[in-house]
């Protein structure tokens, strides 16, 4: 799998408006992924297991790096 480029708030708070997550744009980056997963069906676990080895993960690039 190819590494993928950090997310920006604007891609992170486009992804919220699809999953009708409201407040994505006032809402700190770490917070946001964090409930993206979880109205994903996933755990909203971002940056707070260490030494993770969930893959696939969209976020695992900035959360491990």
């Amino acid at each position: 799998m190819a590494t993928q480029a950090k997310l920006s708030k604007k891609n992170l708070t486009d992804m919220a408006r699809e999953l009708g997550i409201k407040n994505a744009a006032k809402t700190r980056k770490d917070d946001l992924i964090r409930t993206i997963q979880i109205k994903e069906g996933h755990d909203g676990c971002f940056k707070h297991i260490p030494n993770c080895a969930v893959s696939p993960c969209l976020f695992r690039s900035e959360c491990i790096g």
